[in-house]
């Protein structure tokens, strides 16, 4: 099959399957650009980022926090906002805690980025050490509260806290040895700071969630004897398309269309970052083998920010269900063509953009002919 990639953008397909079998052809479209501070729209980077073919980590895969996530989920039903950065104490100043937030349109999230603590043991319980001060700091989920428990000596009592097993502070046997001087996180909720090593908290980060931790786990489905006997290899019947959103529930919006405020609460060194998200259709062209052709807008479904490359990443989305297999899409046209080309399509001819070309072009094959 053939991508007409008509953009400055990046682009790319994949096949997506349904629970009851049909398939999809879903175009992927990702574009890179320059992340202003200043209250602007944000432009198209001179340079595109490659969509990312695997999901990345900060370390061992699945041992450490999804980096990125591959850009090839068949589908999201809302868009997910992702943030890889640091936070910044304001004004440069070192400071044991410091609130982030991060708002886009009516969507918004900010928690505390606390200096470097350990569990202590006291004469009759566990406290929490006074933090060290911090000018910048990392946010992942390595340091969000969470993390496994595998040094018990009897297996039985090995645990993980499910949500985010990567991270540190969470221990579910409170005994010195295991406790008494190991790190807490460096993220935590803005009203609820961490106080126990056994609590419940929400682990505080702006990047994806693993596909196989609890909040996002359970939404693939039933995996049992049943469904290897009646329906592998296709999904199972309990799959819930939410399964695909890399961002937790509470960095999830509706699809943005174009023109949103976006806010940085010292996520950069600037301490508040305004720009605004560009506003962009991407019309997409589907051509069947039999003539006909699908025309659709894709949807932007993905926001990446890395503010310390000054870089934002949009990627949009478009889907066509198939008939019988991916051959009957011999083309698919993103972004606008000219009339020319539609005329030149129509009439079974190759376009040229300009004269120039064509020219280049007859003196190419001229030359082929005469060697």
């Amino acid at each position: 099959m053939e991508v007409i990639n008509a953009t400055d953008m990046v682009a790319g397909y994949t096949m997506g399957t349904e629970p009851s079998g049909r398939e999809s052809l879903v175009v992927v479209v990702k574009g890179t650009f320059t992340l202003p501070h200043d209250g602007t729209v944000a432009r198209l980077h001179e340079e595109q980022v490659p969509l990312i073919m695997a999901d990345t980590f900060t370390g061992a895969p699945g041992l450490t926090a999804p980096l990125d996530e591959a850009d090839f989920a068949p589908h999201k039903r809302l868009c997910d906002v992702l943030l890889t950065g640091s936070a910044y104490a304001p004004e440069g100043r070192p400071a044991l805690r410091v609130p982030v937030g991060l708002r886009v349109g009516d969507w918004h999230k900010s928690f505390a980025v606390v200096g470097q603590r350990r569990w202590e043991l006291g004469m009759f319980n566990v406290k929490v050490t006074p933090p060290l001060p911090f000018v910048t700091k990392p946010i992942s989920y390595d340091t969000a509260f969470g993390g496994c428990n595998q040094y018990h000596d009897d297996p039985a009592l090995h645990a993980a806290f499910t949500l985010n097993p990567v991270g540190r502070g969470w221990h579910k046997q409170a005994q010195s040895r295991f406790v008494d001087g190991a790190p807490l996180p460096e993220t935590e909720e803005l009203n609820r700071p961490v106080r126990v090593p056994d609590g419940d908290y929400m682990p505080m980060s702006l990047g994806p969630v693993g596909r196989g931790w609890d909040g996002r786990r359970p939404l693939a489905g039933t995996y049992d004897q049943d469904w290897i006997d009646h329906t592998f290899p296709f999904l199972p019947s309990d799959f819930n398309e939410a399964f695909y959103q890399a961002a937790p529930m509470d960095q999830q919006m509706p699809y943005p269309s174009g023109g949103e405020e976006v806010v940085l609460l010292n996520l950069t060194s600037r301490g508040r970052s305004v720009f605004r998200l560009p506003a962009l259709d991407v019309p997409v062209v589907f051509f069947r083998k039999d003539g006909a052709r699908h025309e659709t807008l894709a949807v932007a479904d993905t926001i990446v920010l890395r503010p310390g490359e000054d870089l934002l990443t949009l990627t949009w989305r478009a889907r066509i269900a198939l008939k019988k297999d991916m051959f009957e899409i011999p083309q698919v046209l993103v972004g606008r063509m000219p009339r020319g080309w539609w005329r030149a399509r129509e009439l079974g001819k190759e376009w040229y953009p300009s004269l120039g070309d064509l020219v280049l072009n007859k003196r190419g094959a001229v030359l082929d002919g005469a060697s």
